[in-house]
């Protein structure tokens, strides 16, 4: 099994069978249920299938890209199957099928006539082209260098060729600046002949997002990605915002203008335009762009063809429904009002004034009923063990597509929003100080009069259709007896037959990738990509140190002390590193009275140790680095540092594995954010 996003093989099977020896047909509840759904949710509503083939001017004759390594980078052809005309399939939510059926759109599209056009199915977002004066101004140039670089010559094939006089990062997610090298050269940036334009604390948080929790964060992304799923109606089938993230090579340039005001106005190249920022929505850097000389709305990832995540799965710090829903409020009032057009980084525009202020205020109101309505029923004393069971969208907005939770969903949100406000506990002290499920499943099993039995009314359940029930009971043998097959592949049957009902492919994928990991064990194989050496120099060295400190192995470090002053002459920083309490702290600009030792290098040579391209020792023996004091220190720091690996059991029997990490100890691990995108 190769894997399937985020660096590595595509794996694409035949879609007329399983293809798992050990994988179930969809069940007759199942089936029912989408044949249910198929009944009642608004397909008449064909209007998103206008919009998304609208201004098609053509398709290149390719249907994968490649890497530079070598690998697939993209593969659109791997999803053909859906595009079978009458074709329906009981493994798919009809409401999923439909999105990822709008979500194969493939090639160039015109938006605004002769102005704006957008190249899409190259990756999981968008790149966006305004035609200016001289040239191409591009917003969010995708993941990866090739993808874009494929998107920029298609453009200019067709439309003949064009210069690119700026690039936009509409906001801090790697699916919208991690292409730029395929689109602009890095010099021509640096010399300010080409813009790159960002909004307020976009390096920040491009970089800082998923570093301190990177590699659990990475490894639970192999369940909302269904990265180890092949592309299939039992397996893969889209990513809600796009089909999936190309695998290719992710760079990082620096932004040479930022927009810094709430609203700030810009002339680049003849075309105006005025940035919105939206800080703590989608991303915690991000901006919307109003263009009001043609009347065209840019929504950057804030408005899309989906209500999107609260609550990450893959892990992440709980968005604010609130906040977001006022943003929207803010640019349907300032905006949308006056739009001809709504384009974004997902997905496909809409137009016409009346269009525009409905998805608007859909998507505005989903944000808020979500909020307010979660929090009127914890304030009536519902929990967030709960909510999940008790919140629904109005129908008003059930029957409207705009306001469908894909990359998110009403579950997982839900209780997000009690998270947010009131944090994880329940208020019931039995719950405050849970043992672990290891050490309780043990005794549940023993209770139940042991795990046949439990597996035989696991089975009475899933017979009848009865599957949260059933994953309740089941969850118990598996982790008291991880080696129980029988346990195993009956959960996994479950978790299976609840993937296939889910709308939202975040949580299809995460139970179809833990049936997967029961029934096959976690394989063997390197990580997928993250990120490239771009946005390992790009942190900062505070940074650096923060997550040497998560990487500190408390228990090495017992009884021991010291004092570590770091200076960087090129770029005038310093910092007071220090070891007591089993804990390592770093503050900037500021040096210890009395350190133990005092390193000094350069940043740009610090650099080559945090991409493990040298050592400490190397830049010694060179020159680049001086050490002034006890050595002592230094040797043992190297001796606590753990280097992580994603090869962690999430469920117990399936043979955690070692997945690369890097080797030196000082080496910086790349952060995921080629693969992490929402």
């Amino acid at each position: 099994m190769g894997y399937a996003a985020g660096g590595g093989e595509i794996v694409v099977a035949d879609p007329s069978k399983h293809f798992d020896a050990k994988g179930r047909e969809p069940s007759k509840f199942t089936i029912e249920l989408q044949d249910g759904l198929r009944k009642t949710l608004p397909f008449d509503d064909q209007r998103d299938f206008d919009e998304a083939k609208r201004g098609f001017i053509a398709a290149p004759d390719y249907k994968q890209i490649m890497a530079e390594a070598g690998n697939v980078a993209w593969d659109i052809g791997s999803y053909e199957c859906l595009l079978e005309e009458g074709q329906t399939f009981d493994t798919i939510h009809p409401s999923l099928q439909r999105q990822a059926i709008l979500n194969m759109a493939y090639g160039l599209y015109e938006v605004v006539p002769d102005k704006i056009y957008q190249v899409r199915g190259y990756d999981l977002a968008n790149i966006s082209f305004i035609k200016s004066d001289t040239g191409w101004i591009v917003f969010d140039p995708l993941t990866a260098k090739e993808t874009a670089k494929a998107a920029l010559d298609f453009i200019n094939e067709k439309l003949g060729e064009r210069p690119v006089v700026a690039v936009v990062y509409s906001h801090s997610h790697g699916d919208h600046f991690g292409g730029v090298r395929g689109v602009v050269d890095e010099a021509d940036v640096k010399s300010g002949k080409v813009k790159v334009i960002a909004p307020v604390g976009f390096m920040q948080h491009a970089v800082s997002e998923n570093v301190y929790a990177g590699n659990a964060m990475t490894r639970r992304m192999f369940y909302q990605y269904g990265v180890l799923l092949p592309r299939s109606p039992y397996g893969h089938v889209d990513q809600s915002i796009g089909k999936n993230t190309a695998a290719g090579n992710l760079g990082l340039i620096p932004p040479n203008v930022i927009i810094k005001d709430d609203y700030e106005d810009l002339t680049v190249d003849g075309v105006r335009m005025e940035f919105m920022n939206t800080p703590g929505t989608e991303a915690p850097a991000e901006m919307n762009t109003w263009f009001p000389d043609i009347k065209a709305f840019w929504a950057a990832e804030n408005i899309t063809g989906t209500i999107h995540n609260i609550y990450t799965l893959r892990g992440a710090q709980v968005r604010d429904p609130l906040k977001w829903s006022k943003n929207i409020n803010e640019a349907l009032y300032r905006y949308g009002q006056e739009a001809d057009v709504m384009f974004a980084s997902h997905s496909w525009p809409r137009w016409g004034n009346d269009r525009i202020q409905e998805v608007m205020r859909a998507q505005r109101d989903a944000y808020a009923h979500l909020n307010n309505q979660v929090l009127h029923l914890a304030n009536q004393g519902v929990t967030i063990n709960e909510v999940h069971n008790l919140y629904r969208l109005p129908k008003s907005l059930e029957q409207n597509w705009a306001a469908h939770s894909y990359h998110g969903s009403e579950a997982h949100n839900s209780r997000a929003v009690i998270n947010r406000y009131l944090g994880y506990w329940d208020a019931n002290p039995a719950t405050l100080i849970p043992l672990s499920p290891r050490d309780s499943a043990p005794l549940y099993v023993e209770m139940m009069g042991g795990a046949e039995k439990i597996i035989a009314k696991g089975q009475q359940l899933y017979e009848g259709g009865q599957y949260l029930y059933a994953v309740e009971i089941l969850n118990k043998p598996v982790f008291a007896e991880p080696q129980n097959e029988a346990a195993k592949d009956l959960l996994a049957d479950v978790y299976e037959q609840i993937g296939y009902q889910k709308e939202s492919p975040s949580v299809r994928n995460s139970f179809l990738a833990g049936a997967y990991e029961l029934r096959n064990g976690i394989p063997e194989g390197a990580s997928p990509k993250g990120s490239g050496p771009d946005v390992v120099r790009a942190m900062s060295t505070d940074l650096w140190l923060d997550y040497m400190a998560i990487r500190l192995d408390g228990d090495k470090a017992e009884g021991k002390q010291f004092a570590i002053n770091l200076v960087t002459p090129d770029n005038g920083e310093k910092y007071a590193i220090e070891l007591s309490n089993n804990a390592l702290t770093n503050i900037k600009d500021l040096q210890a009275a009395n350190p133990d030792l005092t390193i000094t290098i350069n940043r740009s040579d610090l650099e080559l140790i945090m991409m493990g391209e040298s050592t400490f020792e190397e830049q010694l023996a060179n020159g680049k680095a001086t050490f002034d004091g006890d050595k002592a220190p230094f040797d043992e720091l190297k001796e606590m540092l753990v280097q992580f690996s994603m090869g962690f059991e999430i469920l117990p029997g399936t043979g955690g594995t070692v997945f690369s990490a890097p080797s030196g100890p000082f080496e910086q691990p790349a952060p995921a954010i080629g693969v992490i995108t929402d």
